[in-house]
C-alpha cells in the first residue's frame, strides 16, 4: 500500500488491474482501517479514473454473487446518491411505474446514506424482507415484472470498507460504485448522476461494460430528473439539454419533492405516489424518469410517448398492483 500511495500522490493513475486487486486486498483484509483511508483520500482528491474505477468494480463483482438473468431484458433505474437533496424515493418508485408498463426491471440499492430513506428502507417498511435466492428473484421478475436486489447481500465486499466509509462521513469512489455492480448484470440502465462530471465518467465506463444506458443530471445538483430547472440526459445516441417546458410540464419547487422526516413518511409518500393518490408535483416526477427510463430501452420512441406509457401505467392502478403483488411475494 505504500508504494500505491507513494504513486497517488505524484498524481500516477493506477491500471484496471492494480486497483482489481487492491478491491480484493481489501477484502481479505490485508489493509488496516488507515491504509484504506488514505487511499480513498488520495483518490478523491485526485479524482478517480475510468481504468480505476472499472478496477474496483471488478475486484467487487469477483467478491461478491452474481445472477444470471440473461433472458429477461431488464433496466436498472438507480441514482449515484450523495446529492443531499433528501428527495422521496423516485427511482424506486419509477421502478413500479416501468415494470408495470411492460419492462422488467432488476433495482439493485441499499439502505439510505446522505438521505432519510433509500430504497432498502422504504421497501422494508412496506414488509418485504431481502433475498438473495435466485429462483425467487427470478419469480418476481417473471410475474411482477419487478424484482429488487439488496446489495449487502451481493457486494459483499462492501462490508470490509463500511466502517472507513462512516468515519470519513462524506462520498468517495464507494458511492461511484454502487450502480455499476448490480448482480444481475442488467443490459440497461437509467443512472442518475449529481454533477457532469459524473455523467462523462460514467458515460465512458458504461459504453467499455457495453451497456445500454441513459445518464441524467438535474444541473441544480440532484441525481435525477427533479423538474426543478434544467436537466441534461445523455444515451449513446443523443446528448441533450432539456427544461421542464420541452417536455410541457411545470417547473417544481424543491420543497415539493421533500423526502420526509422519518422512514415511515418515506413510506406513505411512495404509496400514495403509487395509489395515484400524491400531489402533482411528486407524481409528475415519477412519471418523467420513467419515461426517460423507456425511452432508453425504446430509443426510437418519442418523448410524449414515453410519457404517456408511464402515464398509462401509474392512473390506470397497473404500479399500484404490480406493487401489492410483488409485497406479496416477499413478505
Amino acid at each position: 500500500m505504500k508504494q500505491i500511495l507513494t504513486r497517488l500522490v505524484e498524481n500516477e493513475t493506477l491500471s484496471r488491474e492494480e486497483t482489481r486487486q487492491i478491491m480484493l486486498d481489501i477484502t481479505q483484509e490485508k489493509y488496516t482501517d488507515v491504509q484504506i483511508t488514505a487511499f480513498l483520500t488520495s483518490l478523491l482528491m485526485r479524482g478517480i479514473q475510468v481504468n480505476e474505477l472499472l478496477g474496483l468494480r471488478d475486484g467487487l463483482k469477483e467478491s461478491g454473487k452474481t445472477l444470471d438473468f440473461s433472458d429477461f431484458n431488464t433496466i436498472d433505474i438507480v441514482g449515484t446518491g450523495g446529492d443531499n437533496k433528501n428527495t422521496f424515493n423516485i427511482s424506486t418508485c419509477s421502478g413500479f411505474v416501468v415494470a408495470a408498463a411492460g419492462y422488467p426491471v432488476a433495482k439493485h440499492g441499499n439502505y439510505a446514506s446522505t438521505s432519510t430513506s433509500g430504497a432498502s428502507n422504504v421497501l422494508e417498511a412496506l414488509g418485504v424482507r431481502f433475498t438473495d435466492n435466485e429462483n425467487q428473484l427470478r419469480r418476481n421478475l417473471a410475474t411482477c415484472g419487478f424484482t429488487y436486489l439488496h446489495a449487502p447481500l451481493f457486494a459483499q465486499g462492501m462490508k470490509f470498507v463500511a466502517p472507513v466509509r462512516k468515519a470519513m462521513q462524506i462520498p468517495t469512489c464507494f458511492n461511484l460504485l454502487g450502480p455499476l455492480v448490480n448482480p444481475s448484470n442488467p443490459k440497461n440502465q437509467l443512472l442518475g448522476v449529481a454533477t457532469l462530471n459524473q455523467m462523462r465518467l460514467y458515460s465512458t465506463v458504461n459504453q467499455q461494460l457495453d451497456i445500454n444506458y441513459g445518464i441524467v443530471n438535474s444541473m441544480d445538483g440532484y441525481d435525477e430528473i427533479s423538474l426543478t430547472g434544467t436537466f441534461k440526459i445523455k444515451t449513446p445516441g443523443m446528448e441533450q439539454i432539456f427544461t421542464p417546458k420541452d417536455l410541457g410540464l411545470p417547473v417544481i419547487r424543491p420543497e415539493e419533492i421533500y423526502g420526509g422526516e422519518s422512514v415511515e413518511e418515506a413510506r406513505d409518500i411512495f404509496v400514495s405516489i403509487l395509489k395515484n393518490e400524491s400531489n402533482e408535483s411528486r407524481k409528475t416526477v415519477v412519471l418523467v424518469n420513467a419515461a426517460f427510463a423507456i425511452k432508453v430501452m425504446e430509443p426510437d420512441l418519442e418523448m410524449g410517448d414515453c410519457l404517456a406509457r408511464a402515464r398509462e401505467a401509474l392512473e390506470s392502478g397497473k404500479a399500484y398492483q404490480t406493487l401489492l403483488r410483488y409485497i406479496e411475494q416477499n413478505s
